[in-house]
């Protein structure tokens, strides 16, 4: 199986963006952009420097998340959006129907069927609910490190740096779209 689902919203990272479609592509990966459609046959996103533009007709809620042999969830802010949610239950954990499609990913990863690759900020998505995160070793960009942190992740560092890169079981994260090349080349490694 080389389909690969990449969880997108608007504000992604545009270099992640064309290199996930040029480098995945070229060696026979289908891509399949996914978002939370709220109820539309499609939306058009917008990337941070908004040269690109991506339609998605794939909706979390309506796809199976075991069709996929990795999830990727693209920096930028993509992830902080896709973790919001229309109503808030006091006690409840988010229910944003993209953070109920990722603990169905990482049920799968925990159990060795899939990976889940994340860049930069898209650790945000995981922090909606630090059961996800809570003990898992990673690495992300700068300025979320203490949300990262926060909700148990165990960040890990290179001198005054985050690591480039770090594998913790099925999860493969990575710095920042400087390092997207490396994460392509162990996200392919790993599956």
């Amino acid at each position: 199986m080389k389909k690969i689902g990449v969880l997108i919203e608007a504000h992604y990272d545009e270099t992640e963006y064309n290199m996930f479609n040029e480098a995945f592509t070229k060696d026979g990966y289908e891509l399949e952009y996914l978002s939370y459609l709220w109820g539309q046959p499609n939306l058009k996103f917008t990337g941070n420097d908004h040269t690109s533009e991506v339609t998605v007709n794939k909706c979390v809620t309506k796809v199976n998340v075991a069709d996929y042999a990795a999830i990727i969830l693209i920096g930028g802010y993509a992830t902080d959006r896709l973790r919001y949610q229309a109503d808030i239950t006091l006690g409840k954990p988010n229910a944003s129907p993209a953070v109920e499609f990722l603990r169905k990913a990482v049920a799968e990863a925990d159990v060795g069927r899939m990976k889940i690759g994340t860049i930069c900020h898209s650790l945000w998505l995981f922090c909606a609910d630090n059961n996800l995160l809570k003990g898992r070793r990673v690495t992300c960009a700068h300025n979320i490190v203490c949300d990262v942190e926060n909700a148990g992740g165990v960040v890990e560092y290179d001198g005054t740096q985050t690591k480039d890169i770090v594998i913790d079981g099925g999860l493969i994260t990575a710095k920042h779209p400087g390092v997207t090349e490396l994460f392509i080349k162990t996200l392919k490694e790993e599956l």
